[in-house]
């Protein structure tokens, strides 16, 4: 690995091919340019593709390898007519304090235990969907064995890494043995040009020919998608799938998903998402709440979304497409902290659909409840921009009324979030009504007429029995029968999830690009336990 390092220009990447640093001139000479102190697209027509467009953002350039325009990109936080309802909402529930403050807080208690209760049977709808008419796409291995290798075409696999070189040889190890020929793998590292420890230590290992290190030039923002869109635009493939380092695919996924779009007569389905669990699920508590989380969404919430047609958030791994696709979405949004979400929404009002397939990624469940709160978070903040920068045109959900994709992203991105605020406050009122009851329950009781105590009480029994029984019914269907004792534990873990919301909301506001860097690893060394 001490072969000299020849350096020559091509394009605007910096990629590392057979140990060949290949720097762009781009680089080398900086170009003064006038920034706009509007916010405004531009692009860099001397770069190839999607490579150095941007936008310019209070007197601030952004280099976003994309062209996404910035009114569907989370670059800013609140746009005005936003500010202004929100500003109005305030006006109305201080001045209705101030009028009648009993009044006032039965309407929004009232709200908040609709909202509540219109939650609980969303889920259960779509749990009883996903299994009477569940559409998740199956694939069997007699079609893959079918297959002839040599009409197969190259496959392009996005791997963004930062600080986190240890994880690299797992991730050499699983794609080496998937199922599809070496020479049409398109492997690309993308590593972040600050990161000299990953670079160094990624050239120091004996990569495989297929795979390719492409340096992201430095700049902001500092992002995964960011990261993700400079892959896209030196994708060789024409098909392409974004893996976290850690992760371990199916070695047919591949394949799998290329009959997946082969077989689909309906050419509005642009991306074939595979299911996520952990393979260090039983490392600790953690993990297994964690485990038993995932197998609720992905086996059971998103084939009864599928099945109706509702906007699918994405995973942040293992989501398939075509590459043409990819490039006529526009890539990901490198503001929104959450781009699996905001790109799963942006599909389905394009008027294309997701669809599930059978096929699994295990990746490494977070074992330590630090690093799961900085994660947690950063997801909650980036559904938050989801949802702000959809409501920016909530019409654009309107274009079949036979879908109603307004109403479900409604329960699906802002009643998710929302439900993580509501559940510690109805929490409190209760046990504050029952602890101090001789005190505090006369205040209390006049804020829930009868018909809202019905809601509330059902909310409150049966509405959070019919949650822990979803987490159960989840490790059933992925035959995780050791976990289901450790369901009983789940409101704990609602709690976590709380505070991590009220910590999204504060960088929300302060912080809103800022990525949260999820620490991965922590398995290494203990598999023999796991």
């Amino acid at each position: 690995m001490n072969k000299k390092i020849k350096e020559k220009r091509i394009d605007s990447a910096i990629i590392m091919e057979d140990n060949r640093l290949i720097r762009p001139s781009f680089l080398e000479k900086k170009k003064k340019v006038k920034v706009s102190k509007k916010t405004t697209n531009f692009i860099d027509n001397s770069q190839v593709g999607m490579v150095g467009n941007g936008i310019y953002h209070k007197g601030v350039k952004y280099i976003t390898h994309s062209d996404l325009h910035h009114k569907h990109s989370a670059i800013k936080t609140f746009h005005a007519h936003q500010k202004v309802i929100i500003l109005v909402l305030l006006i109305l529930v201080i001045g209705g304090g101030i009028a009648n403050l009993q009044e006032t807080l039965i309407v929004i208690i009232a709200g908040l235990s609709v909202l509540y209760f219109s939650d609980i049977f969303f889920n259960l709808f779509l749990i009883i969907r996903s299994f009477q008419k569940s559409e998740e796409v199956q694939i069997r291995q007699a079609e893959i064995k079918k297959l002839d290798d040599a009409n197969l075409p190259v496959y392009t696999i996005f791997c963004p890494l930062y600080k986190e070189w240890q994880v690299i040889p797992q991730f050499t190890r699983a794609i080496s043995k998937l199922d599809w020929p070496k020479d049409k793998l398109d492997v690309q590292l993308l590593l972040e040009e600050n990161d000299p420890e990953t670079i160094k230590e990624a050239r120091r290992m004996d990569l495989p020919s297929y795979f390719r290190i492409l340096i992201v030039p430095h700049g902001h923002p500092k992002t995964k998608p960011k990261a993700c869109n400079y892959g896209l635009c030196h994708a060789k493939g024409e098909y392409a799938v974004i893996f976290d380092a850690e992760d371990i695919p199916d070695l047919d996924q591949l394949k799998k998903a290329y009959l997946v779009f082969k077989k689909q007569k309906n050419e509005k389905i642009i991306c074939a998402q595979a299911k996520l669990n952990f393979y260090n699920a039983r490392q600790n508590i953690l993990t297994r709440l964690f485990s038993a989380e995932y197998a609720l969404w992905f086996d059971l919430i998103l084939t009864g979304m599928q099945s109706i047609k509702s906007p699918i958030p994405l995973g942040g791994t293992s989501n398939h497409f075509r590459t043409k696709d990819l490039r006529m979405l526009n890539g990901w949004d490198p503001f929104n902290v959450t781009e699996d979400c905001d790109l799963g929404i942006r599909i389905t009002k394009m008027g294309y659909h997701t669809t599930i397939f059978n096929s699994n990624t295990m990746e490494e469940a977070t074992s330590k409840v630090g690093n799961w709160m900085r994660q947690r978070s950063r997801w909650i903040k980036g559904y938050m921009q989801t949802y702000l920068v959809h409501m920016r045109h909530p019409h654009e959900f309107l274009t079949d009324f036979k879908n109603p994709h307004i109403i479900t992203f409604q329960l699906v991105v802002g009643g998710k979030v929302l439900s993580m605020f509501i559940n510690p406050l109805m929490w409190l009122i209760t046990i504050l009504y029952f602890s101090m009851r001789a005190t505090i329950g006369p205040l209390i009781k006049p804020l829930f007429p009868d018909v809202i105590l019905y809601i509330a009480v059902f909310s409150l029994v049966f509405g959070n029995f019919l949650y822990v029984y979803y987490y159960m019914i989840g490790c059933a269907k992925r035959e995780q029968w050791d976990l289901i004792k450790y369901v009983f534990l789940v409101p704990v873990y609602w709690l976590m999830m709380s505070v991590a919301a009220w910590k999204a909301l504060w960088q929300l506001i302060f912080k809103p690009h800022y990525w949260e860097k999820t620490v991965h690893g922590f398995h290494l060394g203990k598999e023999k336990n796991i």
